[in-house]
């Protein structure tokens, strides 16, 4: 799915106008490059469809995703102004959600229904995509990282949404495999 397709839009922008509510998406890749062409896709389709769109993300990722957006024309000063596009720091979210070293359920459950609210107002589907698992697992926090993950699991069913989760493989050496096998098993769609 590398290139270009009508319009000067990436190939995953079509994946992406696809994306059902509950759906549950996954994402291991090489570099930034893929990451962000996988991550304008699902934003830009989201948004193109009137969907909220709720991103947690690094602070390079955020700059890159909305220079990205803006050059396909987006107004996201309009789209943040009617929480339609709710952008925030993952690093800074994640810390809001630990107590002790891991993540807290009722800390998640509090700041993620109230954004969910807001992105889905007048009835808007809604989308989110997420990096905090990435950067708990990239600390070595397998356990932390799974339990975040089944938070997410949980109340995106509960709620029907769909979330995109991404990891670099960097963070996939070693001993991993039986860590990565459950995270797989909380995802509904592997994109490659």
């Amino acid at each position: 799915m590398k290139g270009t397709g009508e319009n000067g839009q990436n190939k995953y922008h079509f994946f992406w106008r696809q994306t059902a509510p509950g759906e549950h998406f996954l994402q291991v890749y090489e570099d930034d490059r893929v990451l962000l062409d996988s991550l304008e896709g699902f934003a830009a389709a989201g948004l193109q469809a009137g969907e909220g769109v709720i991103v947690f993300a690094t602070a390079i990722h955020r700059f890159a995703l909305e220079q990205r957006l803006r050059l396909l024309g987006f107004s996201l000063a309009i789209a943040r102004s009617r929480d339609q596009y709710l952008v925030l720091d993952a690093e800074e979210t994640l810390s809001k959600l630990m107590v002790d070293g891991q993540p807290d359920e009722t800390l998640f459950r509090r700041l993620v229904s109230d954004l969910v609210a807001r992105a889905g107002a007048n009835g808007r589907n809604v989308r989110a995509f997420g990096e905090m698992v990435a950067l708990l697992w990239n600390r070595g926090q397998r356990g932390a990282t799974l339990q975040l993950e089944n938070f997410w699991h949980r109340f995106r069913r509960e709620q029907s949404f769909a979330l995109f989760c991404a990891y670099p493989r960097s963070g996939f050496a070693g001993d991993s495999d039986s860590s990565f096998t459950e995270i797989r098993a909380t995802h509904s769609i592997i994109v490659e």
